[in-house]
């Protein structure tokens, strides 16, 4: 008959090298799309500052312009000297980047990166690229031999993730961002995060379960504002997600896109740069002017649009519009008081559920009562995206109790206990 306790400790040894050996093969997933033809698309990385770093410093740690990255985040481009404003540690940013189409699947291939004393692949992974790309693939990359040499100065290519999907999400327009999950996300979460659902982060990242763990990359698509710009114009298939602004046309032309819109309004921008003329033919309005009128219909709005820059040529064209209001509101438009980063739309005008804030400087208008309209708003702005109101309460799952870093602290407290019984036998 065998023994009792022999049998308990071989099985005991056995589950604890499963224990082990599973921690062990865990590696972090990221969302490949395949692709065969040689198009692009604008993409964002969702990137956290390792360490204190200038606007102009971060644009070059992934090769872009300084101004797409302050107009990603929603950042006013117009405070002076604003390209060498110093960002804090772990702040969130959105990382703009063209996603090709390489060997078969979408990434970035135009990040490169210049090695410092001390550096080694995990820490430009892990650290500098914040887990955006993993040392196996730098190591890849640039087919190196030994990764525990590296030459001070060597010139490294960083190939970070990105996807496309047509620039749509279930048929409308959006950007996809490349998130890489912490230890305190749920899929829940994130989707709440971003004005998403888990289905749609379930549907995009082919996943079987809502299981995430850190390191993952997720592809979470941002509702967006794209334009209709002939093929021809340089700036032809802009697409900004909601709650951001980018620069066109020689950094003369400011599109934007409000929370909830699906529609780019576009605006000099203010930057001093010498542009061509931006006024719509046949008509006073310059780019970016309303007029409203008062009808028994409701607002009847006429708009200088911008339709794209083509051969150093703003290509400028008039909108009409009509739109009703309900008797208890007049007709007015927030053109004359939106800041740069907010998209006008048809304001019904309530003096009684009308109010004011601003938050990062930035102004907003919400209804600090129910909203039974979304359309009443003067402006859909870039600071109530970030701010929170009764009305549009885009983090409520922000604080939401997680159980991802107590599994983890207790699988931690198992492998330690399983690893010192078998030094023990």
């Amino acid at each position: 008959m065998a023994n009792p306790k022999r049998t308990f400790f071989f099985f005991y040894k056995v589950l604890c090298f499963m224990v082990l050996t599973n921690v062990a093969l865990v590696t972090s997933k990221s969302t490949i799309e395949p692709c065969s033809n040689s198009d692009t698309c604008n993409s964002l990385l969702g990137y956290t500052l390792y360490t204190d770093l200038k606007v102009a410093e971060v644009a070059s740690l992934f090769q872009v312009d300084p101004i797409s990255v302050l107009t990603a985040n929603a950042i006013d481009i117009s405070y002076p000297d604003v390209e060498n404003h110093i960002l804090p540690s772990q702040l969130f940013l959105k990382i703009p980047i063209l996603c090709s189409c390489v060997d078969g699947i979408r990434k970035s291939v135009s990040t490169h990166y210049k090695t410092r004393p001390q550096d080694t692949l995990s820490s430009i992974a892990d650290s500098i690229y914040g887990g955006l790309v993993s040392a196996d693939q730098i190591r890849e990359a640039n087919s190196i031999a030994d990764p525990s040499v590296l030459d001070v100065g060597e010139n490294l290519a960083v190939p970070l993730p990105c996807t496309c999907f047509n620039g749509t999400d279930n048929g409308l327009p959006a950007i996809y961002l490349s998130y890489v999950v912490k230890p305190v996300d749920t899929l829940a979460a994130i989707a709440a995060s971003y004005s998403t659902t888990i289905t749609d982060l379930m549907n995009v990242n082919a996943m079987g379960s809502t299981a995430i763990k850190a390191g993952d990359i997720l592809a979470v698509p941002l509702s967006a504002c794209a334009s209709n710009f002939p093929k021809y114009a340089s700036d032809y298939g802009l697409i900004v997600p909601n709650g951001s602004y980018a620069i066109t046309a020689s950094h003369c032309v400011q599109c934007s896109c409000g929370p909830g819109s699906r529609n780019l309004y576009c605006m000099p921008a203010s930057l001093a740069v010498s542009c061509s003329s931006m006024q719509c033919k046949s008509s006073n309005l310059m780019l970016g002017n309303v007029t409203v009128q008062q009808s028994a219909a409701g607002c009847n709005v006429t708009s200088c649009a911008y339709g794209g820059y083509a051969n150093g040529t703003i290509i400028t064209w008039t909108a009409a519009i009509s739109s009703p209001c309900s008797p208890a509101y007049s007709c007015n438009t927030g053109i004359s008081f939106c800041p740069s980063a907010c998209s006008p739309v048809i304001w019904c005008h309530n003096s009684a559920q009308e109010s004011y804030g601003a938050i990062y400087g930035v102004i907003y208008w919400t209804f600090p009562s129910r909203c039974p309209d979304r359309k009443c708003l003067r402006c859909f702005c870039i600071g109530e995206f970030s701010g929170r109101s009764s009305c549009c309460s885009y983090d409520i799952l922000a604080y939401q109790i997680n159980l991802t870093l107590p599994i983890v602290i207790c699988l931690s407290a198992l492998v330690g206990f399983c690893f010192l019984r078998l030094l023990s036998f």
